[in-house]
């Protein structure tokens, strides 16, 4: 007789820093789902030279096991590990639902990939959650503090930060698992729907919770969708004290100028992200990703209006679409196109900042060959030394 499960198991991820929601979300899961199991790898012990892992389902714990640390990497001990435990249970033909519950720094792409290559044909990523308390929302995402201050880090070289961390969880699933929170109020609701206005916000107690987890997911798509080049960026929005300004020019700004701002304008919002150019770096398409104070800035790789024509058919669709969306007749796909997102975001005053920071007119009119005379400011950040 063939195990009822035998073909694919599905695997849901759920990620987040808001620990009490995370474990709320899969014991739901475990209790709505018959058959269901969750595995959970503990990195907080990656600083005695192991990581913790335990499986168990709605009525408790089924086993539990270390495995040592890969080149001193939490997170790469958890990446040899995952794979084979799911595969163990998908052969065992059991299992309904495989709930992978990351621990709190853990990001949800870096899983969700490797599961996706390496699963091979008995396991099917069918759904990535994050759980969040709305309460918490703006705590974290203003939190500047290093991962391994907060006793986070996954390994010794690990130098996120809590703010951008937990960006990239919100930003990344397209399913929000929401806790209820007393402390919540309308403008932790608002500030969460902006900053991923195309997720599912789910209520933990919700039935579709469990129909999500096992909707699918494509790992290309995702992906696509975290590009600088092609993300789907929020819309401008003012609801219940938050603001999310579009900021779009066709421009460029000036390297030095606009270095000379960049504290401003990190502050000037808990979380900003997009893409820009600069007038002494025509051809190369900058990213913006700042949350908590903290900005990382870096290329994602040429425009594609500096391309040869015949290098276009190489180029996804998806990538190509957003171009068509940003084009001008001068300047091609060479945009300003930032986002702000803030309770209380001055709006005038950050269009006036960014404003100032593009050419004037005697210095656009000065054409690309003076251009490439400007101070070259961002170097440090964007040349291998």
């Amino acid at each position: 007789m063939r195990p009822p499960y035998a073909e694919q198991m599905p695997v849901v991820l759920v990620a987040g820093l808001h620990a009490d929601a995370r474990k709320e979300v899969v014991e739901r899961l475990l209790r709505t789902v018959p058959g269901s199991v969750a595995l959970h790898h503990d990195l907080g012990r990656a600083v005695d030279g192991t990581v913790l892992r335990t499986v168990r389902d709605a009525g408790g714990p089924l086993s539990s096991g270390e495995t040592p640390l890969v080149d001193g990497c939490a997170c790469c001990a958890l990446r040899e590990d995952l794979v084979p435990e799911l595969t163990r249970l998908a052969e065992a033909g059991l299992t309904r639902l495989a709930v992978v519950e990351l621990w709190d720094s853990v990001e949800p792409r870096t899983m969700a990939e490797v599961v996706a290559a390496h699963g091979g044909d008995r396991i099917a990523l069918t759904g990535v959650l994050t759980a969040v308390d709305p309460a918490l929302v703006l705590p974290c995402l203003g939190n500047g503090d290093d991962l391994a201050e907060a006793g986070l880090a996954a390994a010794p070289t690990d130098r996120r930060t809590v703010g951008d961390t937990f960006a990239r969880q919100l930003e990344y699933a397209p399913v929000l698992a929401l806790v209820d929170s007393p402390d919540a109020d309308a403008e932790d609701h608002a500030l969460l729907a902006q900053l991923h206005p195309t997720a599912r916000r789910l209520p933990v107690g919700s039935p579709e919770l469990a129909r999500a987890a096992l909707a699918g997911f494509d790992v290309e798509a995702a992906a696509a969708a975290q590009h600088p080049a092609c993300a789907l960026l929020p819309q401008d929005a003012d609801e219940a004290g938050v603001t999310t300004l579009v900021w779009r020019r066709h421009r460029p700004f000036h390297p030095g100028r606009l270095y000379d701002a960049l504290e401003e304008l990190c502050c000037a919002a808990p979380r900003s992200r997009g893409r820009f150019w600069l007038a002494d770096r025509p051809d190369t398409l900058l990213a913006w990703d700042a949350a908590g104070g903290a900005l990382c800035v870096e290329s994602a790789g040429p425009w594609l209006s500096s391309l040869p024509d015949a290098a276009w058919d190489l180029v996804p669709p998806v990538r190509r679409a957003a171009a068509a969306l940003d084009w001008h007749p001068e300047h091609g796909d060479r945009c300003q196109h930032l986002v702000f997102t803030s309770p209380g975001l001055d709006r005038e005053s950050l269009e006036r900042l960014l404003d100032s920071c593009l050419l004037d007119d005697a210095e656009y009119a000065s054409g690309r060959e003076a251009w490439q005379h400007f101070p070259a400011t961002f170097a440090p950040f964007l040349d291998p030394a």
